[in-house]
């Protein structure tokens, strides 16, 4: 049995390792992630978990873990910014207001999938020239859905939080290791 990480995100990876996970493989999908017309925040995030993990090549035996996180704005899907011009739309559109952020984790094993989403709610405060131009240099806006990444400098934008932590950086731990439980990760191994 190999654990594979179906995701080339560096924060999942960080996630994982609080738990005592280092993958065997790391095997990031190319999917289409584009939404399909009037496709809602959840079932969106949902979909694409699925056809991630779906889409990661494994043998039977293998465990394969895929994420996505998707921010939303009501019914508005906000995905990972294609320059620094829509990322400052995204953040003056989240600006003063309060949104989703929705994980869906997806466990496959052989022909058996687990699948949970988490839903948190972030409230951003009003933010300044100053401060949206001063996080569009930085650059860590890139490859982060929404355009921001609560644990980078914009966790400077963000006084409210409810829901989970780690579903918001991109990887729920909690439910995470509830997956790999079921689909029979030895993740407490050297427990006595």
């Amino acid at each position: 049995m190999k654990f594979i990480l179906g995701s080339g995100s560096p924060r999942r990876l960080e996630l994982l390792g609080q738990i005592g996970v280092v993958p065997d493989a790391v095997r990031a999908p190319d999917i289409n992630e584009d939404p399909h017309k009037a496709e809602l925040p959840r079932p969106y995030c949902n979909r694409i978990t699925a056809e991630k993990v779906a889409a990661v090549p494994a043998d039977a035996d293998d465990i394969v873990l895929c994420a996505d996180t998707t921010v939303a704005l009501g019914r508005r899907i906000m995905g990972k910014p294609v320059d620094a011009a829509q990322a400052a739309e995204f953040l003056w559109k989240l600006s003063g207001r309060r949104h989703r952020v929705i994980t869906a984790v997806a466990v496959k094993r052989g022909d058996k999938v687990w699948q949970k989403d988490v839903v948190s709610t972030v409230r951003m405060k009003v933010l300044s020239n100053v401060e949206v131009n001063a996080y569009l240099a930085s650059g860590d806006w890139q490859g982060k859905a929404g355009g921001y990444a609560i644990q980078g400098p914009a966790g400077a934008f963000v006084p409210w939080m409810s829901g989970s932590f780690t579903g918001i950086v991109g990887l729920p731990v909690t439910e995470t290791a509830s997956l790999l439980l079921a689909a029979g990760y030895p993740l407490y191994k050297d427990a006595s």
